[in-house]
């Protein structure tokens, strides 16, 4: 198989991860049952269906958030690239805040590390599962002949800047697109908990 088929088929199944998920999740906000017509008399205090409860967000509670990336696009081809992994822990306060840590491969096969802090920014032109996040820290690992690959980099230490958007599939699973510079874009699995 070509090279370029191969690389178009990975970015098609990674874009079916992120856009796929919201067909075969379930929403409680589209299933609702009609309302009842009010009753009346002493047995009005029967049961009575309830509203389906909001989807959670960040203010119901501080949490953690497990990060994984098993593939990143590159916009341009370079032989030397290497498929890029990512790991990560990030916490998460009530009032959107997010400090966290990850530990990945760069495109060049280095072991690096971002630290960071950011913003999350959930209920996305009023969709409750689409969210967009914003982290600013400092990159660890472009070292050697790939230094220049970031820019300020000194002695593999470099500043980050990477804006993402994401769709909760369900309260703690989420779907996530980062951009990373003008090289490419990381796709990444969240888990809250």
């Amino acid at each position: 198989m070509h090279k370029k088929s191969k690389r178009l088929g990975k970015v098609a199944l990674a874009l079916g991860c992120l856009v796929a998920p919201a067909a075969w999740a379930q929403d409680a906000s589209v299933a609702t049952p009609a309302d009842p017509a009010p009753a009346t008399g002493p047995a009005t205090a029967a049961v009575q269906p309830s509203a389906p409860a909001a989807f959670p967000t960040l203010k119901d509670g501080a949490k953690w958030e497990f990060t994984f990336s098993p593939y990143s696009y590159h916009f341009h081809s370079d032989p030397e690239h290497k498929n890029v992994w990512l790991v990560g822990l990030a916490r998460l306060r009530e009032d959107g805040q997010i400090w966290g840590f990850a530990a990945f491969t760069n495109s060049f096969g280095q072991p690096s590390a971002y630290a960071y802090y950011g913003h999350i920014w959930e209920n996305l032109f009023d969709q409750p599962k689409l969210y967009a996040k914003l982290t600013a820290g400092i990159l660890y690992g472009y070292k050697g002949k790939y230094k220049d690959k970031v820019p300020y980099n000194h002695n593999g230490w470099s500043p980050g800047l990477i804006p993402s958007v994401g769709w909760r599939v369900t309260p703690n699973d989420a779907f996530e697109l980062a951009t990373l510079g003008t090289a490419g874009i990381t796709f990444m699995y969240n888990r809250r908990f």
